[in-house]
Parts: structure tokens; C-alpha cells; sequence
């Protein structure tokens, strides 16, 4: 009922910056959280931070510092920015939208970063 479109990732050098966007259609409630997740080779899926409605915004200890995450309601899109990257932060990022009321999760296809010299 929701798709989730991603763009923006790419290789950067250590201490750069990206900006990842999510472009949300179909069913979208103005209630609904969205969000980014990351998952490495090897690794379990991590909250990257995620942002409710209002503005309301909770990230993941990793990235606390170096990453702003942000919303445009009436584009339903929402944006990561990423700062100060480093070789961990290499991954595959997710845009994650939840419908509270139903509590499901859609999940985009993800965007590759690469954070390597």
C-alpha cells in the first residue's frame, strides 16, 4: 500500500558527506513515522534515526552528532544527511515507513554507501 523510493547514495571518503532522500507514495497517513534503518554484510538491521510528523526525531547512538534527519509533509519525503562519514558507517540504507494505527512497517529497496579512501 506504501512504496518507498530511496536516491542519493554513493562513495564517499572518510569525513564527507551525503544526503539521502525517501520518496513516499500511495497510502500515506499524516500520522505515520518514517525513518532509516542500515544493514551491513554480517551485521543485524540498525535504527539510523527516524522523525514523526511534528518534527519529533530519535536516532541511533552511532550516529548521534553527525546525522540530521528531516521531513517535508507535503512532499512526503524525508531526508538523511550524513556528516563526518566514517568506514563503519558503510551499509545498506533503508527508508522505513510505519502506519501506527495497523503498526506495519514498508520497507524501500535501499541505497548503497560506500565510506571508503
Amino acid at each position: 500500500q506504501v512504496q518507498l523510493v530511496e536516491s542519493g547514495g554513493g562513495l564517499v571518503q572518510p569525513g564527507g558527506s551525503l544526503r539521502l532522500s525517501c520518496a513516499a507514495s500511495g497510502n500515506i497517513f499524516s500520522t505515520d513515522i518514517m525513518g532509516w534503518y542500515r544493514q551491513a554484510p554480517g551485521k543485524e538491521r540498525e535504527l539510523v534515526a527516524n522523525i514523526t510528523p511534528g518534527g519529533t526525531t530519535n536516532y541511533g547512538d552511532s550516529v548521534k552528532g553527525r546525522f540530521t534527519i528531516s521531513r517535508d509533509n507535503a512532499k512526503n519525503t524525508e531526508y538523511l544527511q550524513m556528516n563526518s562519514l566514517k568506514p563503519e558507517d558503510t551499509a545498506v540504507y533503508l527508508c522505513n515507513y510505519k502506519n501506527i494505527w495497523w503498526n506495519v512497517n514498508y520497507w524501500g529497496k535501499g541505497t548503497l554507501v560506500t565510506v571508503s579512501s
